[in-house]
């Protein structure tokens, strides 16, 4: 059962984290490049910024972002300020995300966000989690996904295992935990091509399907033709 009240108290959390990790910048680091292709630091925290004022939008029932192009363009205006404009604006956007989410709601009702997206609202606090998680990840700034706490991790996994699941460009995958063929795992792909077993450990899972980190190199094909590689996300 998803607790929105838990993973609320967990976005914030993670939130600071990040925050705190980003203080002791200067200006120039911000300009430095995220791992995230063609993205600077910067571009990232105008990103984590407005995505709080949009999933705000997404509770309230207003459309997540206007258009494609002004949630881009948002990002582009943003990415270059300096770090205090950066700071204050992660703080106050993440205030404002907080806000809305500590009004009365139904919290079991259907939500809409991008690209015609649908989900529970009680999901979107995990989803904002994501956001800052990964991202704090792709700010190449000695956080890394081994870090990332452990409920978040296989939560993530099994988010993602669905999301690859029926895809007909993946084969299908069995993911296991370790390489116990008793121990925790997930079905993910499609129905077509040689079945292939991966075993590792959660960030090692995770960086496959999320392609973070080294994008699963270091799993173990337990049983199949070979690694195989995911569609971008």
């Amino acid at each position: 059962m998803i607790d929105h009240v838990r993973d609320l108290a967990l976005v914030r959390e993670a939130t600071d984290r990040l925050v705190d990790a980003v203080s002791s910048w200067d200006n120039a680091a911000l300009a430095e490049p995220s791992r995230l292709p063609g993205w600077t630091r910067g571009h990232l925290l105008a990103h984590l910024s407005r995505n709080a004022d949009a999933l705000a939008n997404v509770l309230r029932g207003l459309p997540m972002y206007p258009d494609a192009a002004t949630r881009d363009a948002d990002i582009a205006r943003d990415a270059g300020r300096p770090l205090d404009e950066q700071l204050a604006d992660l703080r106050a956007s993440a205030d404002r995300l907080a806000a809305v989410a500590a009004e009365p709601a139904d919290w079991s009702r259907t939500v809409e966000l991008r690209n015609g997206v649908t989900d529970s609202a009680s999901r979107v606090p995990f989803r904002r989690w994501v956001e800052v998680a990964l991202h704090h990840v792709d700010l190449g700034c000695g956080y890394e996904l081994e870090d990332l706490p452990e409920d978040f991790t296989t939560r993530e996994i099994d988010f993602l295992a669905d999301r690859w699941s029926g895809r007909a460009d993946v084969p299908p995958v069995t993911l296991r935990l370790g390489h116990d063929e008793n121990g925790p795992s997930w079905r993910t792909g499609g129905t077509e091509g040689e079945p292939v077993v991966l075993g590792g450990t959660g960030a090692e899972l995770l960086g496959w399907l999320a392609g973070r980190g080294d994008k699963g190199a270091h799993l173990a094909v337990l049983a199949g033709p070979g690694l195989p590689e995911l569609p971008p996300l």
